[in-house]
């Protein structure tokens, strides 16, 4: 993923309140996912960078990062995401992509993740 692709993900992470349907609903069930390391919700995090939703087949795609290669829960956090996603009415296919590029960082978060850290 280039810096176009994170700035349009960022893009669409601050509008996130417009989706509707089966893609509002992953968004949600995302926000209920914490980072193991920072008490925030991986969606406000900036951790999903590119999410895929299929309404009409029930598939969603979801590429996403953590904020260290050497998290400890690597092997294990996509799966928790995943699991998370697939129990939603509606969805019949999750795949959670775990990439590193662009490496996270703070400025990845929104407004909302960044003032609930205090760093606003």
């Amino acid at each position: 993923m280039g810096i176009f692709d994170w700035l349009h993900h960022a893009e669409e992470a601050g509008t996130a309140s417009d989706a509707t349907g089966l893609k509002a609903m992953v968004i949600e069930a995302l926000r209920t996912v914490y980072d193991p390391e920072i008490p925030v919700n991986i969606y406000d995090l900036g951790l999903v960078y590119a999410l895929d939703v299929d309404e009409e087949r029930g598939r969603v795609h979801i590429r996403m990062t953590l904020t260290a290669p050497g998290c400890p829960v690597a092997q294990t956090f996509p799966e928790q995401v995943g699991r998370t996603v697939d129990a939603l009415p509606g969805v019949n296919e999750v795949e959670v992509e775990l990439v590193w590029e662009p490496r996270w960082s703070r400025d990845m978060m929104s407004e909302a993740a960044r003032l609930q850290l205090g760093l606003l």
